[in-house]
């Protein structure tokens, strides 16, 4: 079995086929999907999906694209979602320096402040990250041993890998690994710790190389741990095998 550790399903792109969407991950043997919030709006329809599933999970939290609307009330309602049994995470939050849709010193803010409640509630965090390690990193070796997570589609060197790993952060490989081109990310995929490698397919955006250019959907996070196998010469259900529990050991604790 494999989980799919970032997905977007409750986005508009999906409100024609979900029930399909879910139907074809089931077919390919995905056990579990992550359901990622990144705004107040998506946070909350990440939450409704969970709780009508068995089989997804939720996180809440706000994208530093929108971190000048992390305002108290917000965070106060990510606060009260962070207690919903079906909300395992604070996420996806971080810093993303590729577009700079917020001011920097905002995203700065606004990290600090959902790393605090993540802090606060004992909670694991799904960390977006674009041409920001520079900043991100640092942060969070500032709060190891109080804080663990995903650096969700990671992009980084084999060098940057090891320094988050050894932070305690898990690395998450999407469908990047499966382009021809993409050389360093499979060096980086064929180094993680293989406890700290989760799978992801950040749906319905970056779909692995045989849908690429079209919609991405949970049943295709098969085709990422396909190509991890081949990378690192073992099984693909070894993969799955590890990838599963290293997401059950970050996020379900009961």
């Amino acid at each position: 079995m494999y989980i799919d550790s970032h997905a977007h399903i409750q986005l508009s792109q999906f409100n024609s086929d979900r029930d399909a969407v879910l139907k074809r991950a089931h077919a390919a043997e995905i056990s579990t999907i992550l359901v990622i919030g990144f705004d107040l709006e998506t946070s909350l329809g990440a939450v409704e999906l969970a709780e009508k599933h068995k089989n997804l999970y939720a996180t809440v939290g706000m994208h530093p694209h929108d971190a000048k609307d992390l305002t108290p009330d917000v965070l106060k309602t990510f606060r009260d979602l962070l207690s919903h049994p079906k909300v395992i995470a604070l996420g996806e939050i971080g810093l993303d320096y590729y577009r700079n849709l917020s001011p920097r010193a905002v995203q700065k803010e606004a990290f600090e402040k959902q790393l605090n409640l993540a802090e606060e509630m004992g909670m694991p965090i799904i960390v977006h990250n674009r041409d920001a390690y520079m900043d991100i990193l640092p942060i969070l070796e500032t709060r190891q041993g109080k804080i663990q997570g995903v650096l969700h589609c990671f992009t980084g060197d084999v060098e940057l890998m090891h320094r988050s790993a050894e932070i305690g952060f898990h690395i998450g490989i999407g469908g990047i690994v499966t382009y021809p081109s993409a050389k360093d990310m499979q060096a980086v995929a064929m180094e993680i710790p293989s406890e700290r490698l989760l799978i992801e397919t950040d749906c319905p955006w970056l779909a692995p190389q045989f849908r690429r250019g079209k919609r991405n959907e949970p049943a295709y996070v098969r085709a990422v741990a396909e190509k991890i196998a081949e990378l690192r010469n073992i099984s693909v259900e070894a993969i799955g095998k590890m990838t599963t529990h290293n997401f059950n050991s970050l996020f379900i604790t009961d």
